[in-house]
């Protein structure tokens, strides 16, 4: 009896010694565990949970050899579920659902032999819910940093995210919100690798400057310095986290929205527009003092309604040039209008593609 407890302990021994790396990251050549991880966008790890992936296109790089790797997702709602989409060697790929119920690992499969590069992202919203990395299992695996380049921050709504954009597994009209949700296809992701920079993404569905699409709120302002986006959530968010090249704001479609034509809404005001995204922009320059900032119209608003959007724009532009005199003037760029062709009046995969196509031009000069 006494030898085979010697020999257990030993194998315990070899089995924990297995499990150690001989990184930072505690982690074996064959596990990456959630805390080696270098993600991009707004993140919380925790040791309980994990990574906690929040905003749209929140992402991180791992590589590892052989032909299959394993990772380990999980989401808060065991009746509900959400979507991960994945970047295999430099190719996008596609979106993965991630199950409520499921404890199985997603397997991502490769064409063979070698040494490849997955960046996983987050394909929804923060309103959609986190979800969660506990690890990541392959052959000789390990993170990948993000790369030096400048950052750019989108704030935005749901054009933002690349809501209601990909109707390719669950039609329009069907499913839940969501699931139509592509935000690698979303038109900041792609000025961001049109330009070879990094990326966050501060965007909610139907949020405005000083109302909602079919509410009075809270709107963008109110959640912008909470971590998940959430005024239900007091987490604050870390802004010393990112020092942005640029940051691009493009609100004003759901202020100005008639809402779902039943709920009673006052007309826009622009007055009331104007002087809250003047505090807005204050309180951006705060977090950011150094920073660009963009000043995005809609694409979506047409008509005089455009015009009226437009002059509210330039009004914000010039008042805050005049309070800081000698920072970079703030910078605006009108959208050319498109008829979107995505789910519920929004633009699709496609449509995102001219957005980004209309708008490296204006952040490359920027940059």
């Amino acid at each position: 009896m006494i030898c085979n407890y010697r020999n257990i302990s030993l194998l315990f021994v070899i089995v924990i010694s297995g499990c150690t790396s001989s990184g930072k990251s505690g982690s074996s050549s064959n596990v990456l565990p959630a805390s080696a991880l270098h993600p991009v966008g707004r993140t919380i790890f925790n040791e309980k949970d994990g990574l906690e992936l929040i905003s749209s296109a929140s992402h991180m790089g791992f590589s590892f050899t052989g032909d299959e790797c394993k990772i380990y997702a999980t989401i808060n709602d065991p009746s509900g579920h959400n979507y991960l989409q994945y970047e295999l060697d430099g190719v996008y790929q596609k979106r993965i659902k991630i199950e409520g119920r499921s404890n199985e690992p997603i397997t991502i499969t490769t064409n063979g032999d070698g040494r490849h590069t997955i960046w996983l992202y987050k394909a929804t919203e923060a309103q959609t819910g986190p979800i969660f990395i506990k690890q990541i299992v392959a052959s000789n695996i390990k993170e990948v940093e993000k790369p030096t380049a400048p950052v750019i921050e989108f704030i935005g709504n749901s054009i933002t995210c690349g809501a209601a954009a990909d109707p390719s597994e669950v039609p329009c009209g069907t499913g839940q919100y969501h699931d139509q949700h592509n935000a690698y296809m979303a038109y900041g992701p792609r000025v961001a690798r049109a330009l070879h920079t990094n990326f966050l993404l501060s965007s909610v569905s139907g949020y405005g400057i000083y109302r909602n699409w079919n509410s009075d709120g809270p709107p963008l302002p109110s959640v912008y310095e909470d971590a998940r986006l959430n005024p239900d959530d007091s987490t604050a968010w870390d802004f010393t986290e990112y020092n942005p090249a640029i940051v691009s704001i493009a609100l004003g479609t759901n202020d100005y929205s008639d809402g779902d034509g039943k709920k009673f809404r006052l007309p826009f005001d622009s007055a009331t527009f104007v002087n809250r995204y003047i505090l807005f922009v204050q309180l951006v320059k705060s977090k950011y003092p150094g920073s660009q900032i963009l000043l995005l119209s809609s694409p979506m608003i047409g008509g005089a309604r455009r015009e009226v959007l437009q002059n509210c724009i330039s009004a914000v532009k010039a008042s805050i040039d005049q309070q800081y005199p000698t920072a970079k003037p703030v910078q605006v760029y009108f959208f050319r209008q498109m008829k979107p062709s995505g789910c519920s009046g929004h633009p699709s995969v496609d449509d995102h593609a001219l957005l980004a196509e209309e708008l490296v031009p204006v952040y490359r000069r920027l940059l």
